[in-house]
């Protein structure tokens, strides 16, 4: 492998290292995923600094050129973090669809219990007006949405 190859993926994996390293120093990726980054950055620095076990890596896989061994080991890495970051979104996906059902119940349940309570002291022209008020007022902004001024 030539020297200047080598250099660049040495460089390359050492910078992607230290770059997931300051990611977890400032709380920007979680431990459990920076694991899967920290031993694919370890592994990728170990084969770019141990030619003989990317030139034997690569005669195994059937790779002539030693340095697209290091690209293929790379690439399998990506597949199997996309892989994993797949199953954590549709798990949370399914989390979000069942709060967003826990939700929708509670709110029939709170709405249900006003309504006895405002059906027990208040006459049926005033409770409908009372609904309406409780519409405007429950009225669901966007996430970020900047606040509007209540009357």
């Amino acid at each position: 492998m030539d020297h200047r190859i080598q250099l660049v993926s040495i460089v390359g994996a050492a910078g992607l290292l230290l770059f997931v390293l300051e990611m977890v120093r400032r709380r920007r990726l979680l431990e459990r995923y920076a694991l899967l980054w920290l031993f694919s950055a370890i592994v990728l620095l170990g084969l770019a600094v141990w030619r003989d076990g990317l030139a034997r890596l690569a005669s195994a896989v059937g790779i002539a050129y030693p340095p697209n061994a290091l690209f293929f080991v790379a690439f399998a890495f990506v597949l199997l973090l996309l892989l994993h970051f797949s199953a954590a979104v549709s798990r949370l996906a399914d989390q979000t669809k069942v709060l967003a059902q826990r939700l929708a119940l509670l709110e029939e349940r709170l709405e249900e219990a006003e309504t006895r309570e405002d059906g027990a002291t208040i006459g049926a022209a005033p409770r409908a007006a009372a609904a309406a008020q409780r519409l405007d007022d429950d009225v669901i902004e966007p996430v970020g949405a900047p606040r509007a001024r209540r009357r």
